[in-house]
């Protein structure tokens, strides 16, 4: 059976615009043969954006594409775009889902398929997520593995689920030569497609995919004499017959196609920007916008084209940064524009938080929804340096550092000069409280959250009022202090402090603070969860409260690399260099709160491939400590000069391990130490992970989808080292000869921009543990550490003690809580909560969803509800009180849903009225 299809590159080698002329023709082409002849069919390649962005440029075609889809002989969605699996958190790809399904239901109806034709390989949720919109089949191309002799399969993911699954033997283009050549060898060429394909059948239907990248199908194909059928048809009309094989979890293998892993870690910056754009709307706009917005009509506009960018950007050539430069520079700003979007929502937030609250305030939010104990930082006057909760109770603070007071001094002939730098009461970047004029200086106070009356008026009348010059025009600051305070706050909710003049001898306690060290004599950071200490050489021992320990972690390892943006590949002669020439240890900051050393490495690395020149590259690392984690925080920062090299983290296991566990897509996949080969490329086993890595007693918490590999010995093959990748710098699209791969990936465009020369920052955090993961507690951690609290200074003029919030103790609207349970996302849904629950946990576990509601049903994907659940009276709101269990105000006016979780199961659950 033949379907006709295209696979649409949205952007790759060209530009998304350039692209888009050959979509229009292509389009053009198929809807005139559609029109022409009632037998042809078409399928657009499983993703709705080709559609929308040809009917951008051909509205008027709209009516002949609704018309074809309705007829079932043009097949769109039911994706939105065609994502890489694993550079892109689950939430975006159920998001992806939705909009494609949507919007395609807009034209007529979605085709009934999960169609991956072209992913770099495919994450362990996604039967279930095809299961939850409703999509009991799947048809995909790479990364199936060796075991797998038959064109059909089950699939069965993360939680159990398991769906049909089409494979495409030869990729998505296995009968394009079918109608290439004249028309009398048309039986031959049929017949040398029958004998590849039988081996593989595993009913009596052969998939004969007929189309390739960016060219419209023949118009005579109906002509032929076979059957033309889209991809749903040819699926439906002839299921396998008797057993297929079946395949469980991920699919990463290199046996039957190459999967080109190294899309992982070319471009970091992309990366590093999809996650940050992600976490942003997902976890602060969304949320805190239905929590606490008022007025939410500017804020869901705004969050829908955030997300609209994001999973635009989500694509398979485009945040994999294995396209042209044009291409990643205009995916860099389409991400970067989300992240704005999403971040102009928070500011509607903070707005409205800050107005709440009196000024001198501070106002903290914790977007998880459990109760947090946190740091933020907060500039307060140098007279009132010490913050007090709602209930007058002293918060523990540390003093960090004091802000400069002079902040200019010019000498004016003309005071009205003054003017012009003023614009309404900012000055300088603070806000003007005060002005003197005496003895020839003409001084204006100014601070960053000024109070009191104000007028400009009345400043421009002391201008003009003081006379001819020359005056010596100072700004002056209130003196500030910068500290760092310890705030807990409640699930999903807010904590009021405020700023009041310090205490003599008046201490807050503080849990597994640092302590510190009498001597001195070793820089070492210690909170009794945690014990670290910088050796000579600069790496890090760590020692954790269970017992478990381990020396030498951070080693940074400098390596050549001669590939691409599709995979790594050392050269012949690479050389590992790992011994810096210069260690510089210095003391940032030392308190009860926290604790922080910088440590600069200076190597001498070659300045590219084959190079005798070096380039001297400091490596700079913040190691920070805090009061309650049990992780140490680190940043490195660099200059990156060099060409064609990769460098990586290197932290040795504390015990040897035979495989890794690794978060991401909403689950935490087992994997060994060895990626199965066969495909045309090198199986190395370098593997993507979201946020978490953890091996043999070693996790690193990510705040960006990282590379990593468990390191081999040698001599026993056991796995005794976690590398990162800090960064990757290769300079061509694809290499025509890449040395770890057979065949060319794609044309063979330099890409110097793909070398990511100039500053780089990562950060993650690093911890040894004892037992599993799940009883380490890692997703847990892995929230604290990407979730920061949201502090925002109060502008208006309310007082501390009249702010509530929605909830007791100021405590947002919902609170979730169960072993391995995370929220992955929530917003208001037709005036209803919609809540997202993960279980990230090895064995079944319970949510329970606490909050003001009355009302909960289950969910599709696209926010149908599904079956009610059961509500309960809650007597105890969370967070109430100074633990967090004290009796509820108002008893009884919180309620309770418990929803039972198979492991790594994904809930949607709507909480509302009756």
């Amino acid at each position: 059976m033949v379907v006709p299809h295209t696979h649409w590159d949205r952007e790759w080698y060209l530009p998304f615009q350039r692209f888009r002329v050959g979509l229009v023709r292509v389009l053009d082409e198929v809807l005139d043969a559609m029109a022409a002849d009632p037998a042809y069919r078409f399928t657009m390649d499983g993703q709705l954006a080709a559609i929308e962005d040809y009917l951008e440029i051909r509205p008027a075609r709209r009516g002949d594409v609704a018309r074809f889809v309705a007829e079932g002989r043009l097949a769109v969605g039911p994706w939105l775009i065609l994502a890489d699996e694993f550079l892109c958190s689950g939430e975006t790809l159920l998001r992806n889902l939705e909009y494609g399904m949507r919007g395609a239901a807009a034209l007529g109806s979605a085709m009934p398929v999960g169609y991956l034709p072209d992913q770099f390989g495919h994450c362990a949720q996604m039967p279930q997520m095809l299961a939850l919109a409703g999509l009991r089949l799947a048809c995909l191309w790479r990364g199936v593995p060796a075991h797998v002799d038959r064109d059909a399969f089950d699939w069965t993911g993360a939680d159990g689920t398991t769906i049909r699954t089409g494979y495409l033997p030869g990729g998505y283009g296995n009968a394009f030569g079918l109608f290439t050549g004249p028309a009398e060898g048309m039986p031959d060429r049929v017949t040398a497609f029958v004998s590849t394909a039988e081996g593989w059948a595993a009913g009596d239907t052969l998939l004969a995919m007929y189309g390739a990248d960016h060219s419209a199908p023949a118009r005579e194909i109906t002509a032929s004499g076979l059957r033309v059928a889209t991809l749903a048809e040819a699926l439906t009309r002839d299921p396998a017959n008797g057993e297929v094989p079946r395949v469980a979890g991920e699919l990463r293998s290199h046996a039957r196609a190459n999967i080109l892993p190294g899309v992982i870690s070319a471009r970091v910056p992309l990366k590093q920007a999809m996650a940050r754009a992600e976490r942003v709307l997902t976890r602060y706009a969304e949320p805190l916008s239905a929590l606490w917005l008022a007025d939410r009509s500017a804020g869901e506009r705004l969050i829908d084209m955030a997300w609209r960018s994001v999973i635009a950007c989500s694509g398979h050539d485009s945040v994999t940064g294995c396209g042209s430069d044009e291409t990643a520079q205009q995916v860099a700003a389409r991400i970067a524009e989300a992240g704005q979007t999403a971040q102009a929502v928070v500011d509607l937030v903070a707005a409205s938080l800050a107005e709440a609250a009196p000024k001198g305030a501070l106002v903290v939010v914790n977007p998880s929804p459990f109760e947090r104990t946190g740091l933020v930082l907060a500039d307060l006057p140098e007279d009132r340096a010490s913050l007090a909760d709602a209930s007058g109770r002293a918060v523990p603070v540390q003093r960090l550092e004091h802000a400069p007071t002079l902040l200019d001094e010019t000498v004016m002939d003309d005071l009205s000069r003054l003017l012009g730098r003023v614009h309404e009461r900012e000055l300088y970047g603070h806000e003007i409280v005060s002005w003197h004029a005496g003895d020839g200086v003409f001084t204006v106070t100014v601070s960053r959250h000024a109070s009191g009356a104000y007028a400009y008026e009345d400043l421009r009348r002391a201008v003009l009022e003081a006379g001819p010059g020359p005056w010596v025009v100072r700004t002056v600051a209130e003196p500030v202090v910068t500290v760092a305070a310890l705030v807990t706050v409640p699930p999903l909710g807010r904590a009021v402090l405020t700023a009041r003049p310090p205490a003599p001898g008046l201490t807050a306690p503080v849990a597994n603070a640092l302590k510190t060290d009498p001597y001195g004599f070793e820089p070492v950071l210690d909170n009794g969860l945690l014990r670290v200490r910088v050796a000579g050489d600069g790496t890090l021992s760590l020692r954790g409260a269970d017992g478990a320990e381990v020396h030498g972690v951070g080693r940074i390892v400098h390596g050549g690399d001669a590939g691409d943006t599709y995979n790594h590949a050392p050269p012949p002669d690479d050389r590992l260099l790992d011994r810096p020439s210069r260690v510089v240890v210095e003391e940032v900051c030392s308190g009860p709160l926290t604790g922080a050393y910088e440590i600069t490495r200076v190597y001498d690395w070659p300045a590219g491939l084959g190079d005798d020149e070096t380039v001297p590259t400091a490596v700079t690392t913040r190691v920070e400590l805090r009061a309650g984690e049990p992780f140490a925080r680190c940043e490195i920062t660099m200059d990156v000069r060099c060409r064609d090299h990769r460098v990586r983290w290197h932290a040795p296991l504390p015990r040897a391990a035979a495989e890794s566990y690794a978060e991401g897509q909403f689950a935490v996949v087992r994997r060994g130490l060895a990626a199965e080969g066969g495909g045309g490329e090198r199986p190395i086993p370098t593997f993507p992970a979201e946020s978490f890595a953890a091996a043999g007693g070693l996790a690193v918490l990510l705040d960006h989808v990282t590379e990593y590999e468990i390191v081999r010995d040698e001599i026993g093959g056991d796995g005794t080292e976690m590398a990162l990748t800090l960064v990757r710098s290769v300079g061509y699209l694809s290499r025509n000869r890449n040395p770890y791969r057979d065949e060319p990936a794609g044309p063979e465009v330099p890409t110097p921009a793909a070398q990511c020369q100039g500053p780089l920052a990562v950060r993650f955090a690093v911890l040894p543990y004892a037992g599993e993961w799940h009883e380490a507690g890692l997703p847990r951690l892995a929230e604290e550490f990407r979730h920061d609290l949201l502090a925002v200074p109060g502008t208006g003029g309310a007082k501390a003690g009249d702010m509530d919030g929605d909830g007791p103790g100021g405590g947002g609207r919902v609170a979730i809580s169960g072993d391995g349970v995370m929220m992955a996302a929530l917003r208001e849904r037709d005036g209803r909560l919609e809540v997202r629950l993960v279980a990230e946990h090895s064995t079944a576990t319970e949510a329970v969803v606490r909050g003001d509601f009355t009302a909960a049903w289950t969910a599709g994907v696209l926010g149908s509800p599904l079956s009610p659940l059961e509500v309960s009276r809650d007597e105890v709101f969370p967070g109430d009180g100074a633990d967090g269990q004290g009796p509820a105000r108002s008893p009884g006016s919180w309620r309770t849903v418990r929803v039972p979780l198979n492991p790594f199961e994904i809930a949607t659950v709507l909480l509302g009225g009756a």
